[in-house]
């Protein structure tokens, strides 16, 4: 059984990819999904949490593909640099094919550093190249990107994303921004997203979970760059005990995407 190690970023859930990760399957290949990690163009201060986990996500919504096919699969986050990230994967274990997803050649950095032909040369295994547009062809489903904070947990929230998810096949992408006291900011975060990708697993709708900056607009814009973001739901308080409908994100983050923007408001559930 042939080990191909998938290395990709913003192209993970392109459809040539994707079929190309389910005709291996169909022939029996294991995969191994590297993801490397990305900075953000947003924001003053760069979070090292934040930075990690969109790229964890990004393995985890390749890995729960894989595992749907019924082939074996893990993964993990890589290193910043493409090469390395890909070296460090086939030193720590047999890696048999490289399969390898790009922008296409105007839009790729990855190939303007060579990328195919030094990872030929140094690994002596075969590394096969997929383009996907995603200018041209978009995704093979959906993907909501949910914005919530103190309201993540709450059923306002919940029962509206089980609505959308019947519409059509989506992917579902949390992000809850830091907040709260300095030193617990990362762990309170992280526990409201824990909550509410449980609540959605429990329906059976495909999620995964980052923290995001701390302030949300910057969150939501990062989230953007990192994803192929189909459409965003923003949940709050309601209006008058809000901070981010006093700031007016809604508006802000209907003002510099190009995707439908939907506002829930949503009463807070009370934290465990």
């Amino acid at each position: 059984m042939p080990t191909v190690l998938i290395l990709a970023n913003e192209t993970i859930a392109g459809k040539a990819l994707l079929d190309r990760i389910r005709e291996r399957s169909e022939e029996g290949a294991r995969f191994f999904v590297v993801v490397p990690q990305t900075r953000p163009r947003h924001g003053n201060v760069i979070y090292d949490e934040v930075v990690r986990d969109s790229a964890q996500v990004r393995v985890d919504l390749a890995v729960e593909f894989i595992h749907d096919l019924g082939a074996a699969a893990s993964g993990e986050v890589g290193d910043a640099d493409p090469f390395n990230a890909a070296m460090d994967a086939t030193r720590a274990q047999p890696i048999d094919e490289i399969l390898v997803s790009t922008l296409p050649e105007t839009a790729s950095g990855w190939l303007r550093r060579d990328l195919i032909e030094r990872l030929e040369e140094a690994t002596n295994v075969p590394v096969e190249h997929v383009v996907v547009d995603l200018a041209a062809e978009g995704l093979p489903f959906g993907v909501t990107l949910v914005v919530a904070n103190l309201t993540a947990a709450a059923p306002e929230l919940v029962e509206r994303l089980k609505a959308l998810a019947q519409e059509g096949p989506r992917r579902f992408i949390v992000v809850v921004p830091q907040s709260g006291r300095q030193g617990h900011r990362v762990r309170e975060a992280r526990q409201r997203a824990r909550r509410l990708l449980a609540g959605l697993d429990d329906a059976g709708i495909v999620a995964a979970g980052m923290i995001g900056d701390p302030d949300p607009y910057t969150a939501v814009m990062n989230a953007v760059q990192y994803f192929h973001i189909s459409e965003i739901v923003i949940s709050t308080l309601p209006e008058g005990s809000s901070q981010w409908v006093a700031d007016k994100l809604v508006d802000r983050v209907r003002g510099a995407t190009n995707v439908p923007v939907e506002h829930i408001e949503s009463r807070a559930k009370a934290e465990a």
